[in-house]
């Protein structure tokens, strides 16, 4: 599996991943489920690879030599 997230993604989806999960004790009802995206971020930022991303061709990786934590 070929990473497709850089660092900067990264940040954004923990960032994100963690105000999703939060909503989970601030919403009530049904609304409160939408924080099940927060874990899917989340993980998609730890293994560095996301499925919609190879779908649509996207890669945030930088290309630069001296960054290799995208190979």
């Amino acid at each position: 599996m070929k990473q497709n997230i850089g660092t900067v993604d990264k940040v954004i989806r923990l960032i994100l991943g963690i105000v999703l999960m939060s909503l989970y004790f601030l919403l009530d009802g049904g609304l409160k489920y939408i924080s099940i995206l927060g874990i899917i971020l989340i993980l998609t930022a730890f293994i560095n690879y996301c499925p919609l991303y190879t779908l649509f061709g996207i890669n945030t990786c930088s290309t630069d030599k001296q960054n290799t934590s995208c190979r």
